[in-house]
């Protein structure tokens, strides 16, 4: 898949969340469809040092998973601010990575960028914004 869909709603969700929790880093999960994020959730970011990492609750990540399994939105990726930086992977981000194909979205400054998380690293996402 080279470029994927990323609805209004989560789009809006994600700026408004990275703009609210500021000066730490927000987080969440990417839901939806193959090809198309439908949603963007908030969880909490449990790193002890949230200003300048994040970490997914674990029971959220979870209770997503089981939520796909009983027929859910499928966990297309995660999402996390950069509140003082880029919208590009940070050092720390890439050392986290696991190369599992998953879409990060990292919100700085108001923009949004998406990456796929490969083998070789993260590779650009182009996507374009739709009102579903």
């Amino acid at each position: 898949m080279s470029g994927v869909r990323l609805s209004r709603s989560a789009q809006a969700t994600i700026l408004s969340a990275a703009a609210a929790i500021a000066p730490e880093e927000a987080c969440g999960l990417l839901l939806g469809t193959a090809g198309t994020i439908h949603t963007a959730t908030v969880v909490a970011n449990v790193d002890p040092a949230p200003r300048s990492r994040f970490e997914i609750d674990p029971a959220a990540l979870i209770a997503a998973h089981r939520a796909t399994r009983g027929g859910g939105p499928a966990v297309l990726g995660y999402w996390h601010s950069h509140p003082n930086g880029l919208a590009e992977p940070s050092a720390t981000d890439r050392a986290a990575a696991s190369g599992d194909g998953r879409i990060w979205a990292i919100a700085a400054n108001g923009a949004i960028t998406l990456w796929r998380d490969g083998l070789d690293g993260f590779a650009a996402l182009p996507y374009s914004v739709t009102e579903a």
